[in-house]
């Protein structure tokens, strides 16, 4: 996948083909009360980037079935609530509302849990009285690295949508083969052929590769710019959302 952030860093600079006004977050974040649009749109959201909420929940120590049920829980609480007042939208980007809004619901969590553990808050063992060597070291979970390995996955999964809404269009048109032949031209893929190799595989010119490859490419690119601006409130955020996954990316 980080071969594609060559094809990624491409689209910098480009500001057409984005059809803002229609996009996920912003109708999340412009509907007023109750809307069905907005709903679905959530909803929508919701099922592509639930991987980057279950990668940081299990680096945070849960258990595949805990993470499983926490990111359950957390996009039930967000679908049911819709809270999102609390996001202005100069600042609205998905990625980082989602993981500000899980950091919260998981601290509340884990507050319920102790809870219920400790008898609704009765102190059943006074702690300060327990003798030093008595006492059991926990090792403190590492917020920064699972924060990148969110970050890490949410970049993943925006390229992971790309590309298979990339196949999708070409399966529709009849050029499935074609497009698992082009694929093999991107960046540092290991063992990928020539121009000219696949030409002769399809029976096709290596101009016409060459052309058919530089299609590839700037599709690749269009639908890029489409999936992030799904996830930003304001076309201005679509360049630095893109510079912030390559960045990612590239760490």
């Amino acid at each position: 996948m980080t071969s594609l952030t060559a094809i990624g860093s491409a689209t910098l600079g480009q500001h057409g083909g984005v059809a803002f006004t229609t996009t996920h977050w912003s109708v999340v974040l412009e509907a007023q009360g109750e809307s069905p649009a907005a709903q679905e749109a959530l909803e929508k959201l919701c099922r592509t980037y639930w991987r980057p909420i279950f990668a940081f929940l299990r680096r945070q120590g849960l258990t595949p079935a805990e993470a499983e049920d926490i990111t359950q829980g957390f996009f039930a609480q967000l679908l049911e609530r819709r809270s999102l007042d609390a996001v202005r939208k100069e600042k609205g980007r998905l990625r980082s509302y989602l993981l500000g809004a899980l950091k919260y619901f998981l601290a509340d969590e884990q507050r319920r849990a102790m809870a219920i553990k400790r008898g609704k808050g009765q102190r059943l063992i006074p702690l300060e009285e327990l003798r030093g060597e008595n006492r059991v070291e926990v090792e403190p979970a590492d917020p920064v690295t699972a924060e990148m390995i969110y970050e890490r996955r949410w970049a993943l999964t925006v390229l992971e949508r790309v590309l298979s809404r990339l196949k999708d269009e070409y399966r529709a048109a009849g050029n499935a083969t074609l497009f698992d032949a082009l694929k093999q031209l991107l960046p540092d893929e290991p063992g990928s052929p020539s121009q000219a190799e696949i030409a002769v595989r399809l029976g096709m010119t290596e101009n016409a590769v060459r052309q058919a490859f530089y299609r590839f490419r700037q599709r690749y690119q269009a639908l890029l710019r489409e999936e992030i601006a799904n996830t930003v409130a304001t076309p201005g955020d679509i360049e630095d959302e893109l510079r912030h996954l390559i960045t990612v990316l590239e760490a």
